[in-house]
């Protein structure tokens, strides 16, 4: 910026190209900073009687998969809750048996656990059993949408488990959205021990109604 002194003794200021570029940044920032953080509110929703769970933001439904849930001895708990943890590749404890992560951990890849102690989203070694009531209380997805999902979702989320259809549900979970298919693997399901206990490395982990 320069002051000048034109004909008459008059100051006049001349300003830089180069400044008024950083001053008019400087403005957009401080216009940014005094704007209302926007945050998606994202939640989980279970339908036990349509064996589906969906993800929403902002009220729209991101996405939908299939899944197991408890069966009639073993039912999956109803209610509100919330994501208390998230643990990739767990280790599975029951009954003092062990096993790595691997094709035979019975809770799969991945571990989404519920503020509900002993109970959480996971993986399976019995695939056939995703669209079923077929777990020992948790809540079971096969392992591309499980390990998907585990990457949209973080500890707090809300999480509702509904017993009974409504209006609400149907329109969630009536037909997959032609953008959103629905994916599953058939095969033989297999019952796996009730009861486990799941953790990573260095990390030990509620007991599980798997």
């Amino acid at each position: 910026m320069k002051a000048l002194i034109n004909n008459n003794g008059v100051s006049k200021t001349r300003v830089s190209g180069i400044q008024i570029r950083e001053t008019v940044a400087h403005l957009i920032m401080a216009l940014a900073l005094l704007q209302p953080a926007t945050a998606q509110t994202r939640r989980i929703v279970v339908s036990i009687p349509d064996h589906k769970l969906a993800l929403l933001e902002d009220g729209s439904v991101k996405r939908v998969y299939p899944v197991a849930t408890g069966r009639q001895e073993t039912p999956s708990p109803t209610g509100s809750f919330h994501i208390a943890n998230r643990v990739a590749n767990p280790t599975y404890y029951h009954q003092g048996k062990r096993i790595e992560p691997g094709p035979q951990n019975p809770v799969g890849t991945r571990w989404i656990g519920l503020d509900e102690k002993g109970y959480g989203i996971h993986g399976t070694n019995a695939p056939g059993s995703i669209g079923k009531s077929a777990s020992h209380g948790c809540i079971r997805m096969a392992k591309k949408d499980l390990e998907e999902f585990f990457e949209m979702v973080r500890p707090g989320d809300p999480v509702e488990i509904r017993a009974e259809r409504d209006p609400q549900t149907a329109a969630w979970f009536a037909e997959p959205r032609l953008d959103q298919p629905m994916r599953g693997q058939p095969a033989t399901a297999t019952s796996a021990p009730a009861v486990p206990v799941v953790m990573a490395a260095n990390q030990s982990m509620p007991h599980a109604g798997q």
